[in-house]
């Protein structure tokens, strides 16, 4: 667990999640789905899936929040349903990913054909000052920090794709198919040390979501398959 730790500094305070992607997104979103009152669940989510079409490998869930996540375009008009059916509901949408490591654009590497998704959220630190920061080191990561890009490379990592709402990132990693964060992590800091170093750094920007467990920065979602 010690590596996972590892790789999540790279972001931020998250949830995760793995699950088998069918296929590429041309703009990948996620929507994040909250139920304050406890009054939603996943048989109901699983119901609006099945009347609206809806993949449900796409789905993942953590306590009384969902995530699905698909092609921005998918995404909006779920979002749309999901307001209109259910608005009690806290729906939050995030597009865009402000920072998008490709394997082929970085690496030179063909991707595999199958991948499994690791999907996290965190927040960043309220800080405002600090916030700039850290969308800058990103904004800069691959020019100036070019060893956390080899580290994704070494590791298989297809692409990362981290997206911001508010305080909130949410942070998508695709690895081969059959492959696991564990197994493939430890390879980014492989013969690296300064992935260590910018992971130590990038832990002072990250915090838990207001609902994680006391001391804890991520938390794991998991797909509604298992």
């Amino acid at each position: 667990m010690k590596h996972i730790h590892k790789l999540f500094y790279l972001f931020i305070l998250v949830s995760f999640v793995t699950g088998c992607s069918p296929r590429r997104l041309q703009s990948p979103a996620v929507l994040e789905i909250i139920d304050l009152d406890y009054h939603f669940s996943t048989k109901i989510l699983l119901n609006f899936s099945n009347e609206n079409n809806i993949d449900k490998s796409t789905i993942y869930e953590w306590q009384n929040h969902w995530i699905i996540y698909d092609d921005l375009k998918e995404i909006k008009t779920i979002k749309t349903k999901l307001e209109s059916r259910f608005p009690s509901l806290i729906i939050k949408l995030y597009d865009k990913p402000f920072y998008n490591f490709n394997r082929q654009r970085q690496c030179g590497k063909k991707a595999f054909n199958e991948w499994n998704n690791v999907i996290m959220t965190a927040n960043l630190v309220a800080d405002t000052t600090m916030q700039k920061q850290y969308m800058e080191y990103h904004r800069t990561q691959f020019k100036k920090w070019p060893e956390v890009s080899k580290g994704f490379c070494n590791a298989d990592f297809q692409q990362v794709l981290v997206f911001r709402t508010g305080r909130q990132l949410m942070l998508v990693i695709s690895i081969p198919k059959g492959k696991t964060l564990d197994e493939l992590n430890p390879k980014t800091t492989e013969n690296n040390p300064r992935v260590n170093e910018w992971n130590k750094m990038m832990s002072r920007y990250q915090e838990g979501i207001e609902d994680a467990p006391k001391g804890t920065t991520w938390v794991t979602f998991k797909t509604i398959e298992n």
